[in-house]
């Protein structure tokens, strides 16, 4: 089928203006997704003088049209010729940097942040520097918070001349009269940072960093203390007291909640970037600040973070619940004990399980049982043994802290419930709390709800589950009477002593010399 002038070379060319002429913005849009196909079917030339000055030029009402174009583009470099004439992606790109909508100017810099690596020096300083000074002294906002996020990916390769100008245009972003834009370079100022040579960090850099978090508005004041961490990271230690921590200890005290929740929730990053002695003396007291904030947002946050710094906190549960009381202190710090003892590293949920039998004595039995014993629970089938182990060992700290009754009502039933789980590991578990509730539990539960599952497990499966029950009955035996002693525990290790399995047969032996048992 040929064009409406009868060639057809130009078929691909006119069917896309026809479509993208079309009033169904679906079609609209599909059409812009199969552009990379069009531009195959063109061939390099035509798809620079044809298909990329028609694109650049036709102006869109539709996000959709405009978010999927500014997406598509940013993968077209082979599409052009290659590096040599990504230059060519710079016009459309540069249109859409400028439109009203937030997300297509946001995917328009991502494209052009990736376009920009694939300039040779020389392109980049010819086409790409030039497009960037535009949009950052282009007369509406939109343009010039775009510029800001293209300033690092072209700094590190271009002249020190050049690198002057670019220093120059986004110092005057970052003290633009519009809002958007100081924002838009609070933003960007960690990122810029880290690409700058070391001189420029301190004497451009932090200048930037002290203005825009005094600015009048917390939404930019907040964005500065996100790049205190990337901007702390690059001063040696000695520069850090004199040109960054009064900005940060500011920031911490700052009139606007929104301000100190930002710092809260970047404490742990704050704390690595600064180092021990300024944590020590500026952030642990400004720490404890955060944690009594008059807004909840900001204590949870602050509860939120660092595991070491709220691990430090639960250790000394106690004085911390003189101070802020226990209501308070359960709201604040019951999402951080979820957090611990879900967290990856099995160190820090092997911490918060040693400071679980304090936490239950100073939230009370009502609290535990509703916050915190699932947590107990969930821990007993960790994939990490260390855990397992210190599981238990809570439970009967637990069992102690709240009494037999409570064990019989709460844990006992949960436990005994793990015989059955598929996995034998789990099942394992089972033996091993039994172990350890029974002598706190005492003689009637052990006797009654725990014996009747132990012998039952003496028929497993599993060889390592059968030697486990022999050695169980052991430990538990002095908790026994007599009786019970002759009449179901001694038939038990009997049969386990003819075993099939050496082990088992070993153990069940050992268990029979015992002198419970005569």
């Amino acid at each position: 089928m040929a064009g409406a002038d009868g060639d057809d070379s130009l078929y691909p060319i006119a069917v896309l203006i026809d479509e993208l002429r079309n009033e169904d913005v679906q079609l609209r849009l599909n059409s812009i997704k199969k552009l990379s196909t069009i531009a195959l079917a063109l061939g390099v030339e035509r798809t620079r003088t044809e298909l990329l000055p028609f694109l650049t030029d036709t102006i869109y009402d539709e996000d959709e049209v405009l978010l999927a174009l500014a997406e598509q583009l940013g993968s077209f470099t082979t599409l052009v010729g290659g590096p040599e004439f990504v230059h060519c992606l710079l016009p459309p790109l540069e249109s859409l940097a400028t439109v009203e909508e937030t997300v297509v100017r946001d995917k328009a810099v991502e494209s052009l942040r990736k376009i920009s690596h694939e300039h040779s020096p020389v392109d980049l300083e010819a086409h790409f520097v030039p497009l960037v000074k535009r949009l950052a002294s282009g007369d509406w906002f939109t343009s010039r918070t775009s510029a800001c996020g293209l300033f690092s990916v072209c700094y590190p390769r271009v002249s020190s001349t050049v690198k002057a100008e670019i220093r120059q245009h986004f110092r005057n972003l970052c003290s633009d009269d519009t809002p958007m834009v100081r924002r838009a370079a609070a933003s960007k100022l960690g990122e810029f940072a880290k690409v700058l040579e070391l001189e420029y960090v301190k004497n451009d850099i932090i200048p930037l960093f002290t203005n825009l978090a005094s600015d009048e508005q917390d939404s930019v004041r907040l964005l500065a203390v996100e790049a205190c961490v990337s901007i702390a990271q690059l001063l040696p230690e000695e520069d850090l007291e004199a040109l960054v921590m009064p900005t940060l200890r500011q920031a911490t005290e700052d009139k606007s909640w929104r301000v100190r929740y930002m710092v809260a929730d970047k404490f742990s990053e704050l704390q690595k970037a600064v180092g021990p002695e300024i944590t020590k003396n500026d952030l642990v007291p400004a720490f404890q600040n955060l944690l009594k904030d008059c807004e909840a947002e900001v204590r949870a946050a602050g509860a939120h973070k660092c595991p070491e710094v709220r691990l430090n906190i639960i250790s000394n549960l106690d004085c911390v619940n003189e101070v802020i009381g226990i209501r308070q202190l359960s709201q604040s710090l019951l999402p951080a004990i979820v957090e611990l003892a879900e967290d990856t590293k099995w160190r820090v949920r092997l911490a918060i399980i040693e400071y679980m039998p304090l936490l239950a004595g100073q939230l009370g039995v009502e609290f535990f049982d509703e916050k915190l014993n699932s947590l107990c629970m969930a821990w007993l089938v960790d994939h990490v043994y260390a855990i397992r182990e210190a599981a238990t060992n809570n439970l009967m700290k637990l069992v102690e802290k709240f009494g037999a009754e409570w064990a019989q009502n709460t844990i006992v039933p949960k436990v005994l419930a793990m015989a059955n789980d598929p996995n034998y590991l789990h099942r394992m578990t089972t033996l091993f709390c039994v172990n350890a509730l029974s002598e706190a539990c005492g003689k009637d539960i052990t006797t009654k709800l725990m014996l009747p599952i132990v012998l039952k497990m003496a028929a497993d499966q599993v060889a390592n589950v059968r030697f486990n029950v022999a050695k169980s009955l052991q430990r538990i035996g002095p908790v026994l009477d007599s009786n019970t002693l002759q009449s179901d525990v001694k038939p038990v290790l009997q049969k386990l002593g003819q075993d099939e399995d050496m082990d088992v047969k070993y153990f069940a032996q050992e268990a029979m010399t015992g002198r419970f048992l005569y």
